[in-house]
């Protein structure tokens, strides 16, 4: 039989409860890629942040300000660079529970001290794996003269990680590089598109067509066209638009 205080103590915890169903209601649906060691589950969240699961492997990817209440805990968690719209230390503090920590060096400087064991820091280029997934840090950085003073070379690292027979690459904040341009036998990428910071449309499509993704998802594209950069790829690549802002 229900108690007086337990009815009281359900009650104060519905609208925690209703709002973290609100959210989750106004995501994107999730998409599924097949590999040959199980489907990946994908989740956009929220501008940069995105789930990516597969069985027992729970890998968020830069959870920033994203509440993630209600969610299956991380076993991994991988973090582009510091900036705040990618790395939020208080809430990595919340989520991280026992999760490996893969990022730059510039993140690692400030992460939580309760949370420092557990960090491993990739250069780019770097190779290792993350809950027993394989994955490498791949160079992002402004190449435009008066853009590199938002992502300066070497600060940043995009990631690719490998699930079975299929490869994603996670670009991070960048625009075409020749790290990325050299990409070879990627599945999906998530490329970010805003400015001044990132890539316009015409510079992901030109990065698209040099390194040919199978299927890609803009991301991190707060108050650009979207549509315009599926126009340009044509039938190059598989283009998925999903509203990244649907949830605040």
């Amino acid at each position: 039989m229900l108690t007086r205080r337990f009815v009281i103590l359900g009650l104060a915890a519905m609208p925690a409860i209703a709002s973290a169903g609100r959210a989750f209601a106004a995501l994107p649906p999730p998409d599924t890629l097949s590999t040959s060691t199980g489907d990946v589950t994908i989740q956009p969240l929220n501008h940069a942040t995105l789930i990516l699961q597969q069985g027992n492997h729970v890998l968020y990817v830069d959870p920033a300000k994203v509440d993630f209440t209600g969610r299956t805990a991380p076993t991994g968690i991988l973090i582009t660079h510091e900036h705040s719209d990618h790395f939020d230390p208080a809430n990595l503090n919340k989520i991280a529970g026992q999760a490996p920590i893969v990022c730059p060096q510039a993140v690692a400087d400030q992460i939580p001290a309760a949370l420092k064991a557990r960090v491993a820091v990739l250069k780019n280029g770097d190779s290792s794996t993350i809950d027993g997934l394989p994955v490498t840090a791949v160079a992002a950085y402004n190449t435009s003269p008066d853009k590199q003073q938002y992502h300066p070379k070497g600060r940043g690292n995009g990631y690719v990680l490998t699930f079975g027979d299929k490869t994603i690459y996670i670009a991070g904040d960048t625009e075409p590089t020749p790290e990325m341009e050299a990409l070879a036998g990627i599945d999906i990428a998530f490329l970010p598109m805003n400015q001044p910071y990132t890539m316009t449309p015409q510079q992901a499509a030109e990065a698209i067509k040099a390194f040919k993704p199978k299927i890609v998802y803009p991301y991190h594209y707060r108050g650009t066209d979207t549509q315009a950069l599926k126009d340009l790829v044509g039938n190059v690549a598989d283009v998925r638009l999903r509203d990244w802002y649907a949830s605040p």
